[in-house]
């Protein structure tokens, strides 16, 4: 639990990106290729300011991602990334005005539900992982 912070952050660089790419969407209009390079029309929605910037914070999620991997289980971390749909949904409300309809608010919370009883299981495998430790030590200690 103590990469916890870790987590949280790659979950909400993780929803800032898709907010910021929706905004950069928003401010292009309409993509239609009809009548131009397809490149140069991809490279001008990259280079656009709010797509850019929300594709250099996916960036920043994804190296928080690596870290966070690097120290706890892939099936401890990554169902936590379920959360930036949480805050994506409710800040696109706020932001851009979008629907919250029942349906969605009971998807949130089945969502919260689940996340709260997967970060439980890593607090258990955290107390067995601590208490193989301690055993391990002891025998250690024993041998010596």
């Amino acid at each position: 639990m103590k990469y916890i912070v870790f987590i949280l952050f790659t979950v909400m660089t993780n929803a800032a990106a898709q907010l910021m790419l929706k905004q950069g969407m928003m401010s292009l209009g309409p993509i239609s290729f009809e009548g131009t390079n397809p490149l140069l029309k991809l490279l001008q929605i990259v280079f656009s300011p709010w797509v850019f910037l929300g594709l250099c914070t996916f960036v920043i999620s994804m190296a928080s991602h690596l870290y966070v991997l690097s120290k706890v289980e892939l099936s401890f971390a990554y169902p936590f990334l379920s959360l930036a749909y949480v805050a994506v949904a409710v800040f696109a409300y706020f932001v851009f005005r979008e629907d919250l309809n029942g349906w969605r608010v009971a998807g949130i919370a089945c969502i919260c539900v689940g996340t709260v009883l997967i970060a439980q299981s890593g607090r258990e495998h955290e107390d067995r992982t601590a208490s193989i430790t301690q055993d391990k030590i002891g025998t250690s200690e024993i041998v010596r």
